[in-house]
């Protein structure tokens, strides 16, 4: 359905389960915008905090009370009320006071010991997630200019493993993007870090050294996105080809439906007709393929990130299990080899040190006839 059809029919622009908890209907993510910013009051979107006065003069509407009875409220549920501490003592947020009576520190207390009682710890990325979050909660730009506009969408995006893995194909993503509407299907493309991309092409047994002149994403620079029928390519360099063409081709020799092709770098998110929550397709390096679900989408908030210089904003990366050297059992890998007479298995992975101590001599001659690849370990960027 053409976005003018969507927009002329306000009902489509909703989103709407087309199976309940799965997947939306689909609709047109501008419209989507569109349709939320005729029903909310300017400053319902506005990132301005209200003054104290203003805020409590709203909020005493909305319970529909008198500004005395809002006074009385404010008197019993401020924070000195609250206090379970003495006055001049600065309290420890981390520890809670073992006598409390407030039902939402005994609850605190109880998630507390639950935790001190399991054998876990946060690991590094955990503890990179949490640092991460923190930093950007309520970021402001330095410059105005950075700032993303009221009323703009967010999408939350969730790329998935290349469908060649075995283990957590559909069920755990790589990673999580947010990504605002003006931002180009191109923009997600380059925030998309998969290993494929990153593999050296040839055979080095003989030049360990020689710096490879290229890696696989500057030399296979086609990919594309699928979403609703449209394939949408990258065309940004005279190498791209429009890889999609045998799909179309074959699908019109079999009598399935027709589907039309347009530029990733031209189509940004508020032009896209989606689902939330249904796969999409992002295919590149010929053949390696990602599954791509849009999970939310909203409007922007004055506690998201309002720096748009940060966007595509990392979320959330899936710790990936490295691949040790089969020798020290400890560096990841570096090379693998084959018909290798020095290697316990065929093929094999080797750290760098353990690769060059055993098959070159102290002068760098190569020892042994062997072919070595450059290996990429896909935790290594973890």
């Amino acid at each position: 359905m053409a976005a003018s059809e969507l927009s002329a029919n306000s009902d489509t622009n909703i989103p709407d389960y087309e199976y309940t908890d799965v997947n939306t209907k689909a609709f047109h993510v501008g419209s989507f915008r569109n349709e939320w910013l005729s029903r909310l009051k300017p400053g319902d979107c506005s990132y301005r905090r209200e003054d104290e006065d203003t805020f409590d003069a709203n909020f005493a509407k909305e319970l529909g009370v008198d500004a005395e009875t809002m006074a009385e409220l404010k008197t019993v549920c401020s924070l000195d009320s609250l206090r379970c501490h003495p006055e001049d003592q600065q309290p420890d947020t981390d520890v809670v006071p073992p006598d409390s009576t407030l039902k939402t520190l005994v609850q605190r207390r109880k998630r507390q010991d639950y935790r001190a009682s399991l054998k876990y710890s946060k690991n590094r990325h955990e503890l990179y997630a949490d640092e991460l979050e923190r930093l950007t909660f309520g970021r402001k730009p330095e410059a105005v200019v950075d700032t993303v506009p009221e009323g703009e969408v967010i999408l939350t995006i969730n790329v998935y493993y290349p469908a060649v893995y075995e283990t957590y194909n559909y069920i755990r993503p790589h990673t999580t993007l947010l990504m605002t509407g003006s931002h180009s299907l191109a923009e997600l493309r380059d925030a998309i870090c998969c290993v494929s991309d990153l593999q050296v092409c040839g055979e080095f047994s003989n030049t360990p050294d020689m710096a490879p002149d290229f890696i696989s994403k500057d030399h296979y620079k086609s990919a594309f996105f699928f979403f609703e029928g449209v394939f949408y390519n990258d065309m940004r360099f005279p190498e791209c080809q429009d890889i999609s063409m045998t799909t179309i081709e074959w699908a019109k020799s079999h009598n399935f439906p027709a589907y039309s092709q347009a530029k990733m770098e031209d189509t940004r998110f508020v032009d896209l007709n989606v689902k939330v929550g249904f796969p999409y397709l992002y295919c590149h390096q010929g053949d390696c393929e990602h599954l791509v679900i849009i999970t939310d989408i909203r409007l922007s908030h004055m506690n998201d990130c309002l720096d748009k210089k940060l966007y595509p904003l990392l979320t959330h990366k899936h710790r990936v299990t490295t691949q040790k050297c089969a020798v020290c059992h400890v560096f990841i890998g570096r090379w693998y080899t084959t018909n290798d007479q020095f290697a316990p298995s065929d093929p094999c992975l080797f750290c760098d040190k353990c690769f060059r101590m055993l098959h070159y001599d102290a002068e760098g001659n190569k020892l042994g006839d062997f072919l070595a690849y450059p290996y990429v370990d896909r935790g290594a960027f973890n």
